[in-house]
Parts: C-alpha cells; structure tokens; sequence
C-alpha cells in the first residue's frame, strides 16, 4: 500500500463547479486542508463531493468572505472513497485561489 501527499490548485476561470480532484478507483483519500485565499471584495465560495457509490453530488463547506482574508474551508478531514470527486465553485474568478491538501493511499 503506497502513501501520497498531493497538492491540487484552485484558481478559477468560471464560476460552475470545478472537479480538482478524482480519487482512483484503487485508492482512497483524506482531503486534509482547503485553504482558501481572497484578495479582495466579497465571495462566494462552496465544496462538493461526489459520492460516486450513491451518485449523488454534496455540498460540505460555504463560505461567504470578504478579502483580503485567508481562511480553511476543511473543519475537519473530508474522506473520500474509490472514484469520489472533490469539486470547488466561487461567485467570482479574480482574485481568489486555493489550495488543498490530500493523503492518497492505494492498494497496490
């Protein structure tokens, strides 16, 4: 079983959900950290996963912010099993990036 630290990135050039990031279908993952930086104005920004066993798409975090701020989207550690799909949106795509934290762990 290997272990891997990944870093996915977030700057937006729309407002619809974004995939950043597909789990393996050998593989499961901890999404550690969202962080989440906003220069300036106020934003919306929202993260979904796809539960790929029930098919069913859930919003987990909302923030609505002002900048310049940085904050973690992540409470806590967000699981996610073989072929989930982590995705981002925003209301507006200057400005703001982010970036997440993931422990992939496979069965190879």
């Amino acid at each position: 079983m290997a272990n891997r630290y990944i870093n996915k990135f977030y700057d937006p050039s729309d407002t619809t959900q974004v995939t950043l990031y597909t789990v393996p279908s050998d593989a499961r993952a901890i999404v550690q950290n969202v962080q989440l930086v906003n220069e300036s104005g106020s934003k919306t920004f929202k993260v979904f996963i796809t539960d790929s066993s029930a098919s069913t798409t859930y919003q987990v975090a909302y923030a609505s912010i002002s900048g310049p701020t940085t904050c973690n989207m992540a409470k806590g550690p967000l699981i996610l099993e073989e072929s989930d799909v982590l995705l981002l949106q925003t209301t507006d795509t200057t400005g703001i990036t982010a970036a997440v934290s993931i422990l992939e762990f496979d069965r190879t």
